[in-house]
């Protein structure tokens, strides 16, 4: 009895483990040049995420503060950042309680961070 209650926790846990995991960000070929925050990635932050009640400097929801370049630097380096962008599953699907940005946008946020997030 013991040994059948041992196989179904594993089988359990198994499935658990299975259906927490964490779908993979996407990679961009970023042909198109390198984009900058300044001239890139400020103008959807400050649309789509750094305002009143979200992630700007006063508000600065679950830690990420999206209202400046070294904030935006410093949550990009998280899986999160992308993975909410992205909405991919186990991430929390940003914007929240908004219209997933362009694929266009998603693209350029993207490409930025694999080239190093440059100002």
């Amino acid at each position: 009895m013991k040994a059948q209650w041992i196989s179904l926790l594993l089988i359990m846990g198994v499935f658990y483990l299975i259906g927490c995991s964490k779908e993979e960000i996407d990679v961009f070929e970023c042909d198109t040049g390198t984009p900058t925050y300044t001239n890139d990635i400020k103008a959807i932050m400050d649309g789509s995420c750094a305002f009143s009640g979200c992630h700007d400097a006063s508000s600065s929801k679950r830690g990420y503060d999206l209202s400046d370049y070294t904030g935006t630097k410093e949550g990009s380096e998280n899986d999160a950042f992308l993975g909410s962008i992205q909405h991919k599953n186990s991430y929390d699907n940003m914007p929240r309680n908004g219209s997933k940005l362009s694929d266009e946008s998603i693209e350029l946020i993207s490409c930025w961070v694999q080239n190093g997030a440059p100002e």
